[in-house]
């Protein structure tokens, strides 16, 4: 049961919180309905997610197997058999499908349908196409967040399917650099880097001013997005620039980690350890909640 629990990757669940994005921002256009039914959502995308995490763990076994890291995956250690994890996958995929046809709407089942066909095009050959597979990845963030909207009956706007897109990017080029380093530092019978497939077309230098332009263009992207005029005059306050600091906080810190600690594999491992960082999540939701929700008004018009 513990192979197949970490068979299915339940800590990038957390990924499938942008599904929740229309509801936070559109809080007070929701009613119960829509937490009830952006809660499944999120509840069926963790499980087309982890089918598609075994569908992909089938697919490179052979490349996890050389990975220091990933050769201790279930599939590639062996302790889950193919056959076996291939009917997980299934059960997995027949779960979600089936939750969202008897509880949701079928414009969340078509963004569902997407998202899988998406990954397993990804899984199977879009993963070994250089820019095209960070792409992919950020794609799939974008599809949660329009899931949200789909159920919430919120439509998520360009700004946030914009910064979700760009955010995406920016941790796929972490996650692509740290398995640079990792395959700089481990070498074959000839003393040449054992490069896995996915890497081919990026190199150190490369994805480390991609993820510095990526950065850049997240913060003045959202700086821009809380100092619009349609933003303020939808949400009724010209205070959310504030919520900017935690923002380049949490994004420096995550630099910091990849450029110094290098330590970025897996995004969701570093939210899920690093307290800084959740700090400055916890504080940019408090801030936009309270300035959204519990007072914290617009200002007095400028001169």
């Amino acid at each position: 049961m513990i192979a197949y629990l970490k068979l299915a990757r339940p800590h990038q669940y957390l990924k499938n919180l942008f599904v929740l994005l229309p509801l936070f921002f559109g809080w007070s256009l929701a009613g119960p309905d829509a937490v009830q039914n952006t809660l499944s959502a999120f509840a069926a995308f963790c499980m087309a997610a982890s089918a598609i995490y075994v569908i992909n763990d089938i697919r490179d076994a052979a490349e996890d197997r050389a990975h220091p890291v990933k050769r201790n995956r279930p599939v590639a250690s062996g302790a889950v058999p193919v056959g076996k994890a291939a009917v997980f996958a299934v059960v997995l995929a027949a779960a979600a499908f089936a939750a969202s046809a008897l509880l949701l709407n079928a414009a969340f089942v078509s963004i569902l349908a997407g998202y899988v066909v998406l990954n397993l095009c990804y899984s199977f050959f879009l993963k070994h196409m250089a820019i095209v597979d960070l792409a992919c990845i950020a794609v799939g963030f974008v599809l949660r967040v329009f899931a949200g909207g789909a159920v919430s009956g919120i439509a998520p706007s360009h700004w946030i399917v914009l910064m979700t897109f760009l955010l995406a990017l920016f941790l796929g080029f972490a996650k692509r650099r740290d398995d640079l380093v990792l395959a700089a530092g481990s070498e074959n019978r000839n003393g040449a880097p054992k490069m896995r497939k996915s890497l081919d077309g990026y190199n150190l230098e490369y994805v480390s001013l991609s993820m510095v332009l990526m950065a850049a263009v997240v913060i003045v992207g959202y700086i821009l997005y809380t100092t619009s005029p349609e933003v303020v005059a939808k949400h009724g306050s010209d205070k959310l620039y504030l919520t900017s600091f935690w923002v380049v906080m949490a994004l420096l810190r995550y630099m910091q980690i990849t450029f110094v600690e290098k330590k970025s594999g897996s995004p969701t491992l570093v939210l899920a350890k690093d307290v800084f960082i959740q700090a400055c999540i916890a504080l940019w939701i408090a801030s936009f909640y309270f300035i959204l929700y519990t007072g914290g008004p617009a200002g007095a018009p400028h001169s």
